[in-house]
């Protein structure tokens, strides 16, 4: 599943789970893999190792020519270009001119449960709207179209330019970007978004049509769009059903008229055939130095990967021993199982050496060009050396910056209140000048309203992330680290935890009312231990995570030069990272070599059948009951998935894979194992898209769900009442 999920944010060499996690982590060892015959000096970098996630702005109009003897005209591009759409997290499509929306199911799952009456369950069951009449409004639900593209790069660099420190920079361009942003969008009457491309080289306004009125059409049972659950996420061969439709209404409340829309291929696409995949891929670090990804290697991705490994331990643990709690855990748990696979993908390709050497030969390369040309040389010729020193920095600053957090994603609440009560203390002991800029005017009545209202704390499991906690800290801050000493002494992690959770009272409303009352003095002479470590803990992560925070704003500026160097030496050949905006990457549908045997270009419905019997009808592959005898006309040889070679990362999900000739083919929904290492270089070797293919799709509306006033209006475009 490939949809861009909020908890990622990847930038400029520091790594955040945003919302769940905050900041990283590290280890001081580096497990490299590689096969011991291959010749890594001989390692050199591919034409596409920076992917071809090409943006609209600039088409390769002549390699596609050149690739595939398809040279699409303006015309081509611009419908489309406008034949896209973007909802929130994930991309979809026009599929018909009266506003039909194709995309996928894992996309329309948190929608589905929004439209559900008392006593349905869509999510489980399914939805299908017979007639138009029938068809719910998903609140909260919008699509973007993208009308518009104009280069505003001028405008940006002028403003920045009157910036003389680096913090100024960054300041000035985000300003700037607002500001501007706001003027194009009032002038417009339409939603612009700047752009930043190449790291900053290059700067676009974006204009968006947004469709507020999204209503639900199809979405297919859980058990069929999710078929093999979190054992086949990632994989492939296949056999999904992941799709859904929606339908964009007027402001009449009329089903929406569109002169752009994808129309439905009569036959599918063959092995050998070019594609394409319309979408917003979502984030990308492939123009990061080497010094960068190293650091992401044998620091960020560690943490990362030992931090959801655990979380999911626990909470399937949690679930194992209380079945009355498992439904309401379903989704955390497949969130974090979904991340804990990608990222232990993204961390086994870092680790991979021959894809490291890839990367090292291409920024050779690259800063030899630099080199070789006196002006750029003067330029940026110092910039790998730079951040390479600001990398180093930031790892003096990690442990305490990672290891001292006591709030996010794998930490105890009960340890965050206690935090909480000492950044009180912290907080009234300031001036009151540097207490209003420290924590941006925060009241102290506010932050104690916060600490003192009710918290609904589940003590087995925060007993559980508490260890997971300590053990974290003993292990990376060492065992005679004063916070390590502090909560552990010589216990183990999880006797600690156990005796923190029950000497502590941070939890009793009346004691911390009076030791807020009692203001600095009295928290300071708390005995309670769990304010006591925090009271060691703070002051230490604050200031590195203020060390980290200037160095990010040094590599922001440092990074965006780079970019400049990149396209000075490549032009467009080079496709900018990924920003979930719109992008057409091609390919071609084509198998792979995998676990000894060969991945075949498509699956078929005996497929879906084979893993349904050969799993003994259980669990992840059961099928929902009006797929477990399907009517005798239906065609059990017909094409369900497919694998292609195009360039996808999250934010693809529900991407429409067309034909040159603007049909549909298939609709996005996954990429492979091998293509996790894929934010930070594209392998076209194994590297795969997985979609739907198109012919399934049509047959299971028509033979299945006997869907045929949708299975009609995608091949003839012919509203169905």
């Amino acid at each position: 599943m490939i949809s861009l999920h909020p908890n990622y944010l990847i930038r400029t060499g520091v790594v955040f789970l945003f919302a769940l996690l905050i900041g990283c982590g590290t280890t001081t060892q580096t497990i490299q893999q590689t096969s011991p015959n291959i010749d890594l000096s001989k390692v050199t970098a591919g034409r596409f190792d920076n992917g071809k996630m090409w943006t609209f702005d600039y088409p390769p109009v002549d390699y596609f020519e050149e690739a595939y003897n398809f040279r699409p005209s303006q015309e081509w591009l611009d419908d489309v270009r406008m034949s896209a759409l973007r909802i929130p997290g994930c991309t979809a499509s026009f599929v018909s001119p009266n506003g039909l929306v194709m995309t996928n199911h894992h996309c329309a799952r948190s929608h589905v449960e929004t439209i559900s009456k008392e006593n349905e369950d869509l999510l489980t069951n399914g939805f299908y709207a017979p007639t138009l009449a029938d068809e719910r409004k998903a609140e909260g639900l919008y699509a973007d179209q993208l009308v518009k593209i104009e280069d505003v790069t001028d405008q940006i660099l002028k403003a920045v330019s009157a910036a003389k420190t680096d913090e100024e920079k960054v300041s000035l361009r985000q300003k700037t970007i607002k500001e501007l942003s706001q003027k194009l969008s009032d002038e417009s009457e339409l939603r612009c978004d700047i752009i930043s491309l190449y790291n900053g080289a290059r700067f676009s306004a974006y204009y968006y049509k947004r469709y507020n009125d999204v209503r639900v059409v199809f979405v297919p049972e859980l058990q069929i769009g999710f078929f093999g659950g979190d054992y086949d996420n990632f994989t492939y061969p296949r056999y999904c059903l992941d799709c859904s439709f929606f339908r964009v209404y007027d402001d009449d409340g009329k089903p929406l008229k569109t002169e752009h829309y994808f129309a439905w291929s009569p036959d599918g696409a063959k092995e050998g055939e070019p594609v394409f995949v319309i979408g917003n891929p979502g984030s990308t670090d492939r123009l990061t130095t080497v010094a960068q990804l190293e650091y992401e290697r044998d620091y960020n991705f560690p943490f990362i990967s030992d931090l959801l490994n655990a979380a999911v331990r626990i909470l399937e643990h949690y679930a194992d021993n209380h079945p009355d709690k498992a439904p309401e855990m379903r989704n955390r748990i497949f969130g974090l199982a979904n991340a804990q696979k990608a990222y232990n993908g993204m961390l086994k390709g870092l680790r991979d050496e021959v894809l490291m050497a890839k990367r090292q030969d291409f920024e050779r390369k690259f800063r030899t060009k630099v080199e070789n040309d006196a002006r750029l040389n003067a330029e940026y010729g110092e910039l790998w050396e730079k951040i390479s020193s600001n990398v180093s920095q930031m790892k003096k600053y990690f442990n305490d910056s990672r290891y001292l957090r006591m709030q996010g994603l794998g930490t105890s609440n009960v340890f965050g209140i206690a935090a909480s009560i000492a950044r009180y203390a912290i907080q009234m002991e300031l001036p009151e000048e540097a207490r209003r800029k420290e924590y941006q005017g925060k009241s102290a009545k506010l932050m104690k309203k916060r600490i003192l209202r009710d918290h609904d704390i589940d003590m087995e499991l925060d007993k559980e992330y508490l260890a997971f906690q300590l053990q974290q800290a003993l292990k990376r801050l060492g065992p005679d680290d004063p916070f390590v000493v502090a909560t552990l002494g010589s216990l183990s992690p999880k006797t600690a935890a156990e005796n923190l959770l029950n000497t502590t009272k941070v939890l009793d409303k009346d004691y911390v009312e009076k030791l807020l009352d009692g203001g600095p003095d009295a928290i300071r002479a708390s005995d309670d231990p769990l304010i006591k470590a925090a009271l060691i803990a703070l002051p230490r992560a604050t200031k590195a995570s203020k060390a980290m925070n200037k160095i990010d704003k040094e590599q922001q500026i440092l990074f965006a030069r780079l970019g400049r160097a990149l396209f000075e030496v490549y032009g467009t050949s080079i496709p900018p990272d990924a920003t979930f905006t719109l992008r057409i990457a091609d390919g071609v549908v084509k198998g792979y070599d995998y676990n000894g045997t060969v991945a075949p270009t498509h699956t078929t419905f005996y497929g879906l059948y084979n893993r349904y019997y050969s799993h003994n009808k259980k669990g992840a592959w059961d099928l929902p009951d009006r797929w477990k005898n399907p009517p005798p006309d239906f065609d059990l040889s017909t094409e369900l998935d497919m694998v292609s070679t195009n360039d996808i990362i999250g934010g693809n999900s529900g991407s429409a894979m067309i034909n040159t000739k603007k049909q549909v083919v298939g609709l996005v929904f996954d990429g492979n194992i091998e293509s996790l290492p894929g934010r930070f270089i594209f392998d076209d070797t194994l590297n795969r898209t997985v979609s739907v293919h198109s012919n399934g799709i049509i047959k299971a509306l028509r033979h299945i769900y006997k869907a045929d006033r949708i299975a009609n209006e995608l091949r003839t475009g012919i509203l169905g009442k």
